[in-house]
């Protein structure tokens, strides 16, 4: 047999080590190479890197916050629902957690961990095993800010499949490096947190704080951190609401990583391990929260804004990610309450309605008989039946088939939303019977708006009651005449008999209304009493004394902007006004003679908080302080007189207090309204069907002291029983100057009489 060459088996040996330190070497050399080409983009092949400028200061989508006066955040406008925090703001749970989990030696490399490389390269490519990720949280960083695994920075080269995957990486260690000489580990740890996606719309830490627990980064315990840390592995797959074993096996996947690095004991493992995942999830969108009717009227004012004004650079805001602060008037506390009032009332209202309708349809005409083809009718309206139209043109049979196509759906119910089974027809059918509502309520000293419900749930019923919708206010604009009446000098003392009034117009039949019973007492009583009983003959008997023109300008320098005809019917509220434009009036009364424009944005700032506008209230005299304060005192006659409309408001309420009222009810009971006024607030209801058609039959059961008062007294009960909120019962403050009208009737009467024998005895000298 042949013997082996020991010097042959060390030349051989030798050139081996030769070869693989020439290849190490021109490997390192290539290396080098390729990740300086890579960071100038040699050619153009590799694609750009962010510039040091982008560095310092990273675009990163942030969505607009929108906070309540009281510093309760109301809602965002976002396209990704994300908003920064500080390191101070991390629950130190948090931090622990996601240092133990995605990168163990954070604090000791300087962007690149070559140790985890290293345990890649050997068990996921040499050995195949899995060995998790070898990116550290300054290269996940990067990728979160810089997009870097989109096409948006991708070159020539980056169309090669396994090349693409090799220039990414290297992107990210090079930017993940220089992430580590622009931020601190605090910053680029936040800053990872901030950017991250965790699923059900929630991007960034706070909102996923927010989502899942209905808390602050802060207050997240050690097994809520442990979670939200589990899902930067997979935010589906690990998703507590979707998965939730496997949240409940990643999360202590977490918990175990931190025993491994010493930041929590065994012993809390095994307990803390044990304990059920428990969420208060809510995914933040336009339709759940408080005031969400209201945050759709701001984002429209705010698109608005953000055309009409421009960053230094030249450039427009976005509302939708460039992290604006709002700050609106809107107090979250009084926000709570009138919902609570609406829903807990129209709740109940609307069994009412029920009740009364039993198996009859709601849309009736002048004769209380039920319209046919109604729902026919209003299908042709919705956008649903516009998209058939347009896709099938004239062919009504299939509209109608698809019409009429039953298929599931959730519909809204005062017990909660239903699963059932409806076809468009049966759906619309269905929402036309419930009634609808709106609620605004104002400090008139300021113009603040405290609190503003456009409807009952913005899933849905989308449109707003308060200032898009305008009805008619009935006997709630009755104040405006007899404003015009207390400005021409009239005394809320000055009598009228209740009986016909017939009010001539020309090339018409004579006016001539009847009260809400349809009788007359033919019994003498002063206009505040006329008011506060709410009789249609007095008020009548005003506006022909008055005009209607000059109840139209006292209604206009009040603060009503809605087109009103020049009729004698004016009297009675025959003309839409909006919720909006009613207590923006009123106040006038309460704010001594100022009008004030009902206002709700306070000032919009930068994510810097540098304020890029300050909103003032629109203000101007609108009457004198006189005139206003007895507008108030007749006001309180729905109060303090014999049988006036506010007598029903609980005595709670009216103890030590003095309050106003009006209600008002249209003719056939379609719109019930009620305003009411203290000395810090004015708010104002309305209740009524989505059409005018839909209605209570009985007048008596659709007046607005049932059906609208209630949710101003339950408001103000909640209002005055938080002393947090520092709305007190008291008078209204009375003007510093004697009053020049007499308000004490019985004097009124006695000068009057007086007035009234000597002009008798000057007429008789005369002849």
């Amino acid at each position: 047999m042949f013997k082996s060459n020991p010097i042959t088996q060390t030349n051989w040996a030798s050139k081996v080590i030769h070869y693989l330190w020439i290849a190490f070497i021109g490997g390192l050399v290539f290396f080098v190479l390729f990740v300086w080409m890579v960071s100038i983009n040699f050619l153009g092949f590799f694609g750009a890197l962010p510039d040091f400028k982008a560095l310092e200061n990273p675009d990163s989508e942030l969505a607009s916050e929108m906070y309540a006066a009281d510093g309760v955040l109301l809602g965002t406008f976002a396209r990704e629902n994300r908003s920064p925090v500080t390191y101070e703001e991390l629950s130190p749970n948090l931090v622990q957690a996601l240092i133990a989990t995605e990168d163990e030696r954070f604090e000791a490399h300087s962007g690149i961990d070559l140790q985890a490389m290293l345990r890649v390269f050997v068990k996921s490519i040499l050995l195949g095993q899995d060995a998790g990720g070898g990116s550290t949280l300054s290269q996940q960083t990067a990728k979160n800010l810089f997009k870097t695994r989109t096409d948006a920075g991708a070159g020539f080269l980056s169309s090669i499949p396994g090349v693409r995957m090799l220039i990414i990486k290297t992107k990210e260690w090079i930017v993940a490096t220089q992430l580590e000489r622009a931020y601190t580990k605090n910053e680029i740890l936040t800053l990872y947190l901030n950017t991250s996606e965790f699923g059900s719309n929630a991007f960034g830490i706070k909102t996923a704080a927010k989502t899942f627990f209905n808390k602050t980064p802060a207050e997240l315990s050690i097994q809520e951190s442990a979670v939200l840390v589990g899902l930067f592995k997979a935010p589906t797959y690990y998703s507590p609401v979707f998965n939730p074993e496997n949240s409940l096996r990643r999360r202590n996947t977490v918990l175990y990583q931190m025993v491994k690095n010493e930041v929590l004991e065994e012993a809390a493992y095994d307990s803390i391990s044990k304990i059920p995942i428990v969420l208060d999830y809510r995914v933040q969108n336009q339709n759940q929260g408080l005031a969400t009717y209201f945050r759709e009227i701001v984002k429209a004012d705010l698109i608005k804004w953000t055309k009409e004004n421009l960053k230094s650079d030249g450039s427009a805001y976005d509302l939708f990610g460039d992290g604006l602060k709002i700050y609106v008037t809107i107090d979250s506390r009084m926000q709570r309450y009138a919902e609570e009032a609406m829903q807990e009332h129209m709740a109940s209202l609307q069994q009412a309605f029920y009740k009364e309708m039993g198996k009859r349809d709601p849309w009736i005409d002048e004769n209380w008989q039920v319209i046919p083809g109604f729902i026919e009718t209003a299908v042709k309206r919705t956008e649903r039946y516009r998209i058939l139209k347009d896709r099938y043109g004239n062919q009504p049979d299939s509209i109608q088939l698809k019409l009429n196509e039953k298929k599931k759906m959730k519909v809204f119910s005062w017990k909660g939303e239903q699963d059932t089974l409806m076809s468009t027809m049966d759906s619309l059918a269905y929402y036309k019977k419930f009634l609808q509502a709106g609620f605004l309520s104002m400090d008139p000293h300021t113009g603040h708006i405290k609190a503003w419900v456009g409807g009952m749930d913005h899933k849905y019923f989308k449109f707003d009651h308060v200032k898009q919708g305008k009805r008619q206010p009935g006997s709630t604009f009755k104040p405006f005449v007899y404003a015009a009446a207390i400005e021409n000098g009239y005394s809320p003392c000055y009598s009228v008999v209740d009986q016909p009034v017939e009010v001539y117009i020309p090339d018409q039949p004579a006016w001539s209304p009847s009260n809400a019973d349809g009788k007359f007492s033919y019994e003498k009583m002063t206009i505040r009493k006329a008011m506060a009983q709410s009789v249609n003959s007095v008020t009548a008997y005003m506006m022909k004394k008055l005009s209607p023109k000059l109840v139209i300008e006292t209604a206009r320098r009040l603060g009503i902007t809605s087109e009103l005809e020049e009729v004698p019917s004016l009297a009675l509220g025959v003309n839409d006004v909006s919720i909006y434009e009613m207590v923006g009036a009123f106040g006038t009364f309460v704010n001594k003679g100022e009008h004030t424009t009902p206002y709700y944005i306070d000032r919009i700032e930068d994510k810097n908080g540098n304020v890029l506008q300050q909103f003032t209230p629109k203000k101007r005299p609108a009457m004198s302080e006189e005139h206003a304060y007895l507008m108030t005192y007749m006001l309180r006659g729905g109060f303090e007189e014999e049988s006036g409309t506010s007598q029903g408001v609980p005595w709670t309420l009216r103890e030590g207090n003095e309050l106003g009222g009006k209600t008002g009810t249209t003719q056939n009971a379609s719109d019930g309204w009620y305003m009411g006024i203290s000395k810090d607030l004015v708010s104002g209801t309305w209740v009524g069907g989505d059409d005018r058609a839909i209605h209570f039959r009985s007048w008596i059961a659709g007046q607005g002291s049932r059906t609208a008062r209630p949710i101003w007294v339950n408001y103000m009960a909640k209002v005055y029983a938080d002393p947090s909120l520092g709305y007190t019962k008291g008078p209204f403050p009375r003007p510093e100057r004697p009053l020049s009208i007499e308000i004490d009737c019985d004097k009124y009467e006695q000068e009057s009489q007086q007035f009234a024998d000597f002009d008798y005895d000057a007429k008789k000298n005369d002849f």
